[in-house]
């Protein structure tokens, strides 16, 4: 079976009952309201447009960056028509950034020399800092990406050795 898979490290102690019980939740074991953190539900029929990193995408903010008080950013990106360009070598000054393809594909080139395309229903993880390049586009395109912290720069930078410019 290939994708995501995620395990019980408590299953693999034979079901010891003195480590399950050291991980239930009790009204002590509960933290303490957080001032910082609530709820932030986007509508789609009241779509909250913000200016992003490219002209040619459109970006719907999602109200994380408020609601986390800045420890993530969440938007929806998206095109109706495909780049007429490649963006040009960039990094995001980030810890990570995570898409998730919603509609449509994009062509990633990355410093390490791999061309991953990212189709409907695939996700990414970018790390912070890593040099990368996006290359072509789907005409029509949706991504949900989710960037930590909430602030995330671009910064353009020269194409690894082998690498031309676009």
């Amino acid at each position: 079976m290939t994708g995501v898979r995620v395990s019980d490290p408590l299953a693999s102690e034979g079901g010891n009952n003195a480590i399950r019980r050291r991980h239930e939740v009790t009204p002590q074991s509960v933290p303490a309201k957080s001032d910082r953190a609530k709820v932030a539900h986007a509508r789609a029929a009241e779509p909250v447009l913000v200016k992003g990193r490219r002209d040619f995408f459109k970006y719907r903010d999602l109200g994380v960056a408020d609601a986390s008080a800045g420890a993530l950013r969440a938007q929806v990106m998206s095109s109706s028509q495909g780049m007429s360009r490649p963006t040009g070598w960039h990094y995001h000054e980030c810890d990570g950034q995570f898409i998730y393809m919603l509609e449509g594909w994009v062509d990633l080139e990355f410093e390490d020399g791999r061309t991953i395309r990212v189709e409907k229903g695939d996700s990414l993880f970018i790390p912070g800092y890593l040099r990368h390049n996006e290359i072509r586009t789907s005409d029509k395109m949706e991504i949900l990406e989710v960037s930590s912290p909430g602030q995330m720069g671009t910064t353009p930078c020269d194409p690894p050795a082998g690498f031309s410019r676009p």
